[in-house]
């Protein structure tokens, strides 16, 4: 469990989340006073789990870049008295990325700024860069950070800023990539197969397989069963009992693969029926 940061606000700016929207929510309430959402656009139904989530949510509709999302900041009705934590979220950002990020908020900086460092190329000095060159991943802003950076010009860098404020930009440290063993799920076709009918839980797939299974095989030693023994005896009995459970066993899993089919099908048609997909 991560510890509030007290006077804290994050910020979370993208589209099309409604898959992850609800989680970073959750994630960032643990850490933080207060959450809000800058919508870019989204056309999933990613705003109304937001509001449905008690999260303000603001249109956002200027340009991504540092000084806008300032001036964006300031003209709004927030709080201007809390540190704001921008999070830009991208296909390729995770929750396992929110440790690190709480660490720059501890450090109270009045303008933290992560960028994407396109090429690869090691830069000599950050600092030097054009604020308004920068593709941010995240950045921490104070209410003079906020103030100060809304007025950069479009040839400002970091060392433009005020000397009195705690600025730095920095490329967004990449995560290490460990080389992966290949897992079992991985290593045979069986091995995927039975794992996606796990995943799928689908009753055909669960119950219907394996009773077809094993009602063939019972079906099929019974008749072995019958031709072989020729008198009773313990043998001969339990052999005989136990394909014969083979047998009913897998029937009775046949018929609820059937069952369990036709009864989600039908909540399948009243839940379209009653349109409850969409709430």
């Amino acid at each position: 469990m991560f510890m509030e940061i007290q006077g804290t606000r994050i910020i979370l700016l993208g589209r099309d989340l409604e898959l992850r929207i609800i989680s970073l929510i959750v994630r960032a309430r643990e850490i933080s006073d207060e959450v809000v959402f800058f919508d870019l656009g989204s056309n999933d139904i990613t705003v109304e789990l937001a509001e449905e989530f008690n999260c303000r949510v603001f249109h956002y509709g200027s340009e991504l870049e540092c000084k806008d999302v300032s001036k964006y900041i300031l003209d709004s009705d927030l709080d201007l008295d809390l540190t704001n934590l921008v999070l830009r979220i991208t296909d390729d950002w995770k929750l396992s990325d929110f440790p690190l990020i709480e660490n720059r908020v501890r450090e109270y900086w009045d303008i933290y700024i992560s960028f994407t460092q396109e090429g690869g190329d090691d830069l000599e000095d950050a600092n030097e860069i054009i604020i308004d060159s920068i593709d941010f991943s995240h950045m921490v802003l104070s209410k003079k950070g906020l103030e100060e950076l809304s007025k950069t010009s479009p040839l400002s860098n970091a060392i433009d800023f005020n000397q009195d404020l705690k600025v730095r930009v920095t490329p967004s440290q990449q995560s290490i990539k460990l080389p992966q063993r290949e897992s079992l799920a991985t290593a045979s076709r069986f091995a995927q197969l039975f794992y996606w009918m796990l995943e799928t839980r689908h009753p055909l797939l669960l119950f219907g397989i394996p009773g077809l299974v094993l009602f063939i095989l019972g079906y099929k030693l019974s008749g072995n069963v019958v031709d072989t023994f020729s008198e009773l005896n313990t043998t001969s009995i339990s052999v005989t009992l136990t394909t014969i459970a083979m047998t009913l066993i897998g029937l009775f899993a046949m018929m609820v693969a059937l069952i369990l089919y036709i009864m989600g099908k039908q909540v399948e048609q009243i839940q379209s029926q009653y349109d409850w997909s969409s709430k």
